[in-house]
């Protein structure tokens, strides 16, 4: 197994796209699609519990069956509601750090901890490859935790059989960090790509290629 792992997270990190915003616009879309207000559109959703498709596996399916019965939507409806969710909450490669991480195939292990809605491997793999890069590829939805629950990052290095002083771990949210950070793992928060690149280069030329204690 590698010595040195940098570990990171997808959405505003491996993809672009604002968490802050994309929901609220997503629901004037649906909203408008439906001839509704989105006041109406989000309390129509809230008389339903919809399956919790963030930290379980299986439930896509069922989680937009409901939630199309719960706005009103029809059939073809749902079928764009459920399109255009996809194109919001994957939004666009951030190909300058994703060909970073593929010129350091072969010299460290490169992997992925994001939390996730059940659907999020296929869609992601299907627009972007990722698995052709990362290896491990742990998304909450699959392993049961969301970051930054300790246990969602003790899932994942067990996963890359590494310990956590050898594991940069790269996340926009600074909660997620200081988690990392608690566990022992090299912390880094990413605010943009320059000085994400720079960091990760001077962190692998100091770090050791075996360091810190099992988690």
């Amino acid at each position: 197994m590698p010595g040195q792992w940098i570990l990171f997270d997808v959405g505003g990190v491996l993809e672009l796209v604002d968490d802050a915003t994309w929901p609220i616009a997503f629901v004037a879309r649906c909203a408008e699609r439906l001839g509704i207000s989105a006041e109406e559109f989000e309390a129509r959703l809230a008389t339903v519990r919809l399956p919790d498709a963030g930290t379980r596996s299986g439930v896509e399916e069922e989680f937009w069956r409901v939630y199309g019965v719960a706005v009103g939507a029809d059939h073809g409806q749902l079928r764009a509601i459920r399109d255009d969710f996809w194109d919001a909450y994957c939004g666009r490669a951030n190909a300058e750090l994703i060909e970073f991480a593929r010129s350091l195939l072969g010299r460290v292990g490169l992997a992925i901890l994001s939390n996730s809605a059940d659907g999020a491997r296929e869609q992601e793999e299907r627009r972007f490859g990722f698995s052709a890069v990362f290896d491990p590829i742990c998304y909450s939805h699959e392993i049961g935790v969301n970051k930054p629950d300790e246990r969602a990052f003790r899932a994942t290095l067990d996963r890359m059989d590494a310990r956590p002083g050898s594991v940069i771990f790269v996340d926009n949210r600074a909660e997620n960090v200081e988690a990392a950070r608690d566990l022992g793992l090299v912390p880094l928060l990413h605010v943009d790509n320059r000085t994400t690149i720079e960091a990760i280069t001077r962190l692998l030329a100091d770090l050791p290629a075996d360091a810190g204690n099992p988690v």
